[in-house]
């Protein structure tokens, strides 16, 4: 089952916000219904993100009334999501074919859905060579991974990054446990990372983000395995809050930490970590849970919903280009 997917006329999409315990598609026929569907996670992850914004803006060139309104279509799209880089790059790819018509945009936005299976199976399988080669399991049974958030088929169309290298390695008969950080304040790892582990029938555990770094220290974990939103020229990296302390851990317990994302999560034009505009989400979403108010009447609070991990932190950097070794260690 596709995350996002065209459908005649329209978009169709899994409404993550009701994973694990409904799997519903959505559609989505307008510029509004995607921003507002970007906005609450309805369809969330950077490679998600990025092909749902390419096929929008080539959605929005057969109904557009003008050149003027395509480019505040797309101007609008560009900004529902400012952190994950892969939004703007897959709009501005599929614009870039407006003077050839609109059905040349949406023969560019439907490619990019096979396109992004292709890329993140190639480079989930770089990343379970690079394990096998350079990490030794503890275990006999295989490796023991630590991911934070969710990077599987749901972050992407079909075939996930982080989790798409667990994922090969499970194929490979590789993997003894994964320890699934649950993400707060939306749980995205203990309600989709979780599902989806299931799913495959992989072996994991789900811990409180608070536990991460006890755990990697405790020598449980033999390498963390991370996805990203936005990679800057220099290497640092973006990714959802609470990867930043994972990163810290393993730097101090010399465990490996990969992060797994395709080449259109590179921002070249952003020189460091410092230079990217970090979400700050709804307060709503850490003073309640399961929409029981859980903090104090009054009580307000800061929601970043990314992080910044500097490159000397990042052990490997994997793409559909290779493995790409740092300098941390």
């Amino acid at each position: 089952m596709r995350t996002v997917d065209w459908h005649h006329d329209h978009i169709v999409i899994i409404d993550q916000t009701l994973l694990p315990h409904r799997v519903e598609m959505i559609a989505l026929r307008t510029v509004d219904g995607v921003i507002d569907a970007l906005q609450r996670l309805a369809v969330r992850g950077a490679p998600a993100i990025g092909v749902t914004g390419a096929l929008a803006v080539a959605m929005a060139a057969r109904t557009a009334g003008s050149d003027e309104q395509l480019r505040t279509d797309a101007a609008r799209l560009r900004a529902a999501r400012p952190t994950a880089v892969n939004l703007a790059w897959a709009v501005d790819r599929v614009m870039a074919l407006a003077p050839h018509g609109a059905q040349r945009m949406l023969d560019e936005a439907v490619a990019m859905l096979d396109e992004d299976i292709a890329t993140n199976r190639t480079l989930s399988h770089h990343g379970a060579d690079w394990i096998e080669r350079h990490v030794v399991a503890r275990s006999v049974d295989g490796y023991v991974l630590h991911t934070h958030c969710n990077a599987g088929g749901l972050a992407c169309v079909e075939w996930g990054t982080a989790l798409g290298v667990v994922r090969a390695l499970h194929e490979r008969g590789r993997v003894a446990e994964v320890f699934v950080d649950e993400t707060r304040p939306l749980l995205q790892g203990a309600r989709l990372t979780a599902w989806e582990l299931q799913q495959m029938g992989i072996p994991y555990r789900i811990v409180a983000d608070g536990a991460a770094a006890s755990i990697v220290a405790r020598g449980l974990v033999d390498v963390a395995v991370v996805g990203a939103d936005r990679i800057t020229a220099n290497g640092d990296v973006v990714n959802k809050i609470g990867t930043y302390p994972l990163a810290l851990a393993c730097a101090r317990a010399g465990v490996p930490l990969m992060v797994a994302a395709p080449e259109s999560t590179r921002d070249p034009r952003t020189a460091t970590g410092a230079g990217v505009h970090i979400e700050e989400r709804p307060e709503h979403e850490v003073l309640f849970a399961a929409g029981v108010r859980v903090a104090p009447d009054g009580a307000h609070a800061a929601n970043p919903a990314f992080d910044v991990t500097p490159s000397d932190l990042v052990t490997v950097t994997v793409t559909e280009t290779g493995a790409h070794e740092g300098t941390s260690r």
